[in-house]
């Protein structure tokens, strides 16, 4: 019955009703009939005695004379709904309203409370009547003399029935209202509810059509509070697997692409080959070299993804050996130093001696360095410049590879080192996955490092990495 969280809100609303009404119910009838109506029912009797005994003083035989005191009673009778009573100073009884309690006269009727009445005090007490066979209230009030003394006690006695009448009359009430407030406790625990799992609702439909359709789509943020930085959490997702489907999609389209050219170069390279061309030694040379070069990019291609699964992964780990960065600096600059006058660019560097001896991975430093190196030999026109400088700082070791290159616009460089980015300024045709920055950024920051980028479009690019001491 309670598997849905619908019908969980309904008895959650409904319960409180179930408990907090009939607990006020019950409080009000008694405190109704402690506070208010046996209060109410004692002062009217404690008014009607002193009436009478206001009535009496007028003629103190009334507490002498039976006669007198029942025609007293008879009189007052007619205008009280209580039995009216008047005992002698000694406790009995003189007269009384009730017609049934005429051989009782001049009889001691037995009250416990007449001692203390006879010696000026007033009691009140509930009770149960054998006589009437009933609940009452009764009130005993002394008379006193002109002297001071008590000359008679005035009985009044009043049946709680009429009180017990209201008191069913106000239980009735209350079930009335606890009927009511049960329906409308219902009726707004089904809008409540209704608005409050609507937005739920919505939120179910929409993932059960998304992974039916296997589209990734949004979903609208309404409802409370809450759910709304539900649906704002689940969007932030969604939008992060459109990314990374964006990356993957991209990755994929890239990768034919890189894949193709080096290959479709190596198999053009083997017909050649195996078509004659081996036969003339300087154009087989040009070949293999050629065919080399582009084993290289593949190589270079297989170590950009190699690289990218252990940053997704979480796992790039670092083999920290002590290196002398003069030395280890100069010979990682050889091959790219080749690799830029062979395509006509002035090389310059400048690596002071006194470098100090860093504890780094030289392998994962080495690919850093060397993808920056790349993309500076590669956007760099024939004729431009590459220039690497390293420096001492305090604290830390300055390496700066500037180029004369074509540049990085401002509003594409914050998005340089995002993985599988390719920007506009890279040519009409783009190269490589668009990974090797976002590698070189991920490999330095491992190492405690950090990469910053300077570049006026058009006017060349500055790499500057800084690796702590």
């Amino acid at each position: 019955m309670l598997r849905t969280l619908r019908s969980r809100l309904i008895v959650s609303h409904i319960l409180p009703i179930l408990i907090i009404i009939p607990l006020m119910g019950i409080a009000l009838i008694y405190a109704m009939e402690s506070r208010v109506l046996l209060a109410r029912s004692t002062t009217q009797l404690l008014d009607n005695a002193a009436l009478v005994i206001e009535l009496s003083s007028h003629q103190p035989q009334v507490w002498q004379d039976p006669e007198m005191a029942g025609q007293l009673t008879a009189e007052v009778a007619q205008y009280l709904d209580s039995r009216v009573m008047l005992l002698d100073g000694e406790g009995k009884l003189l007269a009384s309203s009730d017609p049934q309690d005429a051989a009782r006269v001049g009889q001691d009727l037995g009250l416990t409370d007449v001692a203390a009445v006879l010696s000026g005090q007033t009691r009140t007490q509930t009770h149960r009547s054998r006589n009437l066979d009933a609940e009452v209230t009764d009130v005993l009030m002394p008379a006193l003399g002109s002297d001071g003394s008590v000359i008679g006690v005035v009985r009044m006695t009043h049946r709680l029935g009429n009180i017990y009448d209201d008191l069913l009359h106000m239980r009735d009430v209350v079930s009335a209202i606890l009927v009511v407030g049960l329906l409308l406790g219902v009726v707004l625990a089904l809008i409540l509810a209704s608005n409050l799992i609507r937005p739920v609702n919505q939120f179910v439909d929409e993932m059960q059509t998304m992974t039916a359709s296997k589209e990734l789509v949004t979903v609208p943020e309404v409802g409370i509070q809450e759910m709304q930085k539900l649906v704002q959490t689940f969007n932030i997702l969604v939008e992060r697997l459109h990314a990374q489907d964006i990356q993957q999609r991209s990755l994929l389209a890239n990768l034919v692409h890189e894949l193709g050219r080096p290959l479709g170069a190596l198999r053009s390279a083997i017909d050649a080959l195996l078509g004659g061309a081996a036969e003339d030694e300087t154009f087989r040379d040009e070949m293999l070299n050629g065919m080399a070069d582009e084993i290289v990019l593949l190589q270079r291609l297989l170590e950009d993804l190699a690289r990218l699964y252990d940053r997704e992964s979480g796992s790039i780990k670092l083999v920290l050996q002590p290196v002398q960065l003069s030395t280890w600096l100069s010979q990682m600059l050889l091959s790219w130093q080749a690799d830029a006058q062979k395509k006509g660019l002035s090389w310059h560097a400048d690596i002071p001696i006194d470098l100090p001896t860093l504890q780094i991975d030289p392998g994962r430093m080495a690919q850093a360095l060397g993808n920056l190196l790349s993309n500076a030999v590669k956007y760099t026109p024939a004729g431009g410049a590459v220039r690497v400088a390293a420096s001492n700082e305090p604290g830390y070791v300055t390496i700066k590879i500037s180029d004369t290159g074509i540049g990085i616009p401002a509003e594409e460089q914050a998005l340089v080192f995002t993985p599988f980015y390719r920007g506009h300024w890279s040519g009409r045709f783009p190269q490589g996955l668009g990974l090797g920055l976002n590698i070189a950024h991920e490999l330095i920051l491992a190492h405690g490092g950090q990469l910053a980028l300077e570049s006026n479009h058009g006017h060349g690019t500055i790499f500057t990495v800084w690796l702590p001491l």
